[in-house]
């Protein structure tokens, strides 16, 4: 990631009277283009860095400088403690932790007051999310694909990708990554070069839906790909417009999902529900888990869909109550 090459960059500098950006390069397995962006990047923060062209030249700080703690106040300082004890939450080892415990060692005077914020991005599922994010974490940073069991509403399939980022949106984790055919697999083996990818071979991948995550021995060519879009508005694009009446004690369950400005209360206390929606089936599993307290009153379809549904579930529990 780029915040963390930036990082390696300032250190090995702090670290080293010169180097260059080949060897800078090499070492973080990115172009000699990358470099000069990041050296850009730092000097626009506030580094004085110094290059020079020509034998015996390189990238140096300039003499004299040091990192100033005083530019982050207590209050930073907590913000950077907390985020790295989010990211701890979901780790499969202690290296956050650890970060965390060296940052606050040698800042102990620096950090008043008492911890003010706790994030935890586990879940019901953190005994088998960690392992997966473990997994996935090296084989980004190892440029090594990814294989695994994807179960989708479409069926189970098995799936092979160039992972790049590790993404939490939605109270859930993705993996966002480049498909990969077994013919670009086979382009690879035999002429050591990969198809040029669209934007459409990009896409999230759901950690609860996969299993069996493995980190492959085949190296991938790290190429510019380019960021997921998670707007609302790409992610979930709408297009079936629902309305719906709620008892009045299903209030709480609205606002939590949806905000306070998505109903208005009718003359005999029910909820006027309105909102754009995705995906079908998922419009009737949720309007499901609130039995007989909504009423769908468009589209029509949902309306037969749930009364179908109503009537099988019946059936099953008639018929179960003959047996017995």
């Amino acid at each position: 990631m780029k915040i963390d090459r930036l990082i390696g960059i300032l250190s090995i500098l702090l670290q080293e009277e010169k180097t260059t950006a080949p060897e800078l390069a090499e070492r973080f397995e990115v172009s000699r283009r990358t470099i000069n962006r990041d050296i850009e990047a730092l000097c626009k923060a506030g580094i004085p860095i110094r290059t020079a062209q020509g034998i015996g030249g390189g990238i140096s700080i300039m003499d004299g400088y040091r990192i100033d703690r005083t530019i982050l106040t207590s209050k930073d300082m907590q913000m950077i403690l907390a985020g790295l004890r989010s990211l701890d939450s979901v780790s499969g080892s202690r290296y956050y932790g650890q970060l965390m415990e060296k940052i606050q060692s040698g800042s102990s005077e620096f950090i008043s007051g008492r911890d003010f914020m706790l994030i935890d991005l586990s879940s019901w599922y953190k005994a088998s999310l960690a392992p997966k994010i473990e997994v996935i974490q090296s084989a980004i940073e190892n440029r090594k694909l990814l294989e695994f069991k994807y179960y989708a509403p479409s069926g189970e399939s098995s799936r092979t990708i160039e992972p790049y980022y590790l993404v939490f949106q939605w109270s859930s984790w993705y993996v966002w990554g480049c498909k990969v055919s077994s013919g670009d697999l086979l382009c690879a083996d035999q002429s050591g070069t990969e198809r040029c990818k669209s934007r459409e071979d990009y896409r999230l991948f759901k950690l609860n839906r996969m299993d069996g995550v493995k980190e492959s021995k085949q190296n991938f060519i790290c190429r510019d790909v380019p960021l997921p879009d998670l707007s609302n508005e790409k992610i979930f694009p709408g297009g079936i417009r629902v309305k719906a009446l709620f008892t009045a004690d299903m209030k709480w369950r609205l606002v939590e999902e949806f905000g306070p400005h998505c109903f208005t209360e009718t003359d005999d206390g029910r909820l006027l529900f309105t909102a754009d929606y995705t995906n079908m089936d998922n419009l009737v599993t949720w309007l499901l888990t609130f039995g007989p307290k909504a009423e769908v009153l468009e589209p029509v379809e949902v309306r037969d869909i749930i009364r179908r549904s109503a009537e099988k579930i019946l059936q099953i529990y008639t018929e179960d109550l003959k047996e017995i």
